[in-house]
């Protein structure tokens, strides 16, 4: 999806209130920079009751009839029926010009017609589809109608510019979401991402809720949002297929039941070494959390940490950072071990919880851990690492590092003098790897 400028920190939240789990501290929003994000598991319609439903959706349906009213007949220079011609089809469909407009887009661009020569004609696309290829032809309808967000599809400049993380709020709340919370969200996300003035502010939210209810009845149209009996915006059962399909294009989490009930069972040892291997990711905490206590979870998780490597620490913290004060017991008892003791004071910290307070040594022992964890964890867990940003506190950061004893100090080094692109970061990593093996050959001697 484009325009991701909703307020991730909200969005989060949300996303946690309804997995179950602890929100996480609140974050700044980034400004332009694409962040992953977890989104709760979905269950899913039947792949052959969902192709079974595409024909009946609006947009779909005046697809159909509208390439049985072109025919075969010439069109204009852009690709489009000629102005006369449009008017007739709008007049004999009923169809808006607005509308008329994207269903012609999305009847060209899904195969339904082939323009050839300035002429167009019944396409390649063939009228009795697979289960597979009907669901194929419905992704495809709805990434032609959500590519339209930057040229006005609902009418709307700044329902337009949120309309990807409106669909993806609504995504992560599978009771619906209420208009006047997607209005607000909206609101709150234009705000912090292009600043107007109070006074554009005012003009934004006078027009706001009647564009927000012109631009749901165009995504109800296009088959992606329907009220619930409360009077909530929920996502069709074709809207949480497809919406997920394209989440899942962004890079993001987004899971169904089946794939995450899989983990649910695991021993904490299995969990871990699933997520360092990237074959489980952070959706599949969430489940096995809830089929045990925080107390033994985290008692069990904080065993490995304390005797596994960085790359294992990386996965627990990951979990653990799901859990709240009721973990405290065990996490309080991994005060008392070398490797973990530093993560439990941070842990306890976060929570506003009493733990002893952490030295600038014992700081960079955590960052040393953090980026030894990347060389173990495969992409999704690394995701949810903090590692230290590239810059002048990095450089002196790495100058701190051959001074705290961390096991992996010497191959972290390495790892930056050889592929950090900052010239400066990779000197000072060369640097301080000589420092760091000649400490630790004078220890050996």
């Amino acid at each position: 999806m484009a325009n991701n400028v909703f307020d991730l920190s909200e969005l989060r939240k949300l996303i946690d209130e309804q997995a179950a789990v602890p929100p996480r501290p609140a974050e700044e929003p980034p400004a332009e920079e694409h962040e992953a994000l977890t989104f709760p598991p979905v269950l899913l319609a039947p792949d052959a009751e969902l192709a079974a439903a595409v024909s009946a959706v609006p947009i779909v349906a005046d697809a159909i009839r509208l390439t049985t009213w072109t025919g075969a007949r010439e069109v204009s220079a852009d690709g489009h029926l000629r102005e006369a011609d449009a008017a007739a089809a709008a007049e004999q469909l009923a169809l808006p010009a607005a509308r008329l407009r994207l269903v012609w887009i999305v009847a060209v661009n899904t195969g339904l017609l082939r323009i050839i020569g300035g002429r167009v004609s019944r396409g390649p696309l063939s009228t009795q589809l697979t289960v597979e290829a009907t669901l194929e032809f419905w992704d495809g309808v709805v990434m032609d109608v959500l590519d339209r967000a930057d040229d006005g599809l609902t009418g709307s400049a700044v329902v337009d510019g949120h309309l990807a993380e409106m669909l993806a709020t609504i995504y992560s709340v599978r009771s619906g979401v209420a208009t006047a919370n997607l209005a607000r969200g909206i609101l709150q996300s234009h705000e912090v991402a292009f600043a107007p003035g109070p006074v554009e502010m005012r003009r934004i939210a006078a027009a706001l809720p009647a564009e927000l209810l012109e631009a749901l009845s165009l995504l109800s149209y296009c088959g992606l949002v329907e009220q619930t009996a409360a009077g909530r915006t929920a996502l069709t059962p074709l809207g949480v297929w497809a919406i997920r399909r394209d989440l899942l294009r962004e890079g993001h989490d987004a899971p169904t039941t089946e794939e995450v009930e899989v983990f649910a069972d695991l021993s904490a040892a299995e969990l871990v070494e699933a997520l360092v291997k990237g074959s489980a990711t952070q959706s599949a905490v969430a489940g096995w959390l809830e089929r045990r206590a925080p107390e033994s979870a985290a008692r069990d998780l904080i065993e490995i940490a304390a005797s596994g490597t960085a790359g294992q620490r990386g996965a627990v913290g990951a979990i653990l950072e799901e859990l709240g004060p009721e973990a405290e017991a065990p996490v309080r008892q991994a005060l008392g071990h070398p490797m973990t003791r530093r993560y439990a004071a941070s842990w306890l910290h976060i929570r506003d919880l009493e733990a002893p307070p952490l030295s600038p040594e014992d700081h960079t022992w955590i960052a040393v851990d953090s980026l030894a964890a990347l060389m173990h964890l495969s992409g999704p867990a690394a995701g949810r690492l903090d590692p230290p940003e590239p810059g002048e506190d990095l450089i002196k950061l790495v100058a701190e590092m051959p001074g705290v004893d961390h096991p992996d100090t010497i191959a972290v080094l390495d790892m930056l003098a050889a592929a950090h692109d900052d010239q400066a970061v990779a000197k000072a990593a060369r640097k301080a790897a000589m420092k760091a093996r000649s400490l630790e050959h004078t220890k050996l001697g």
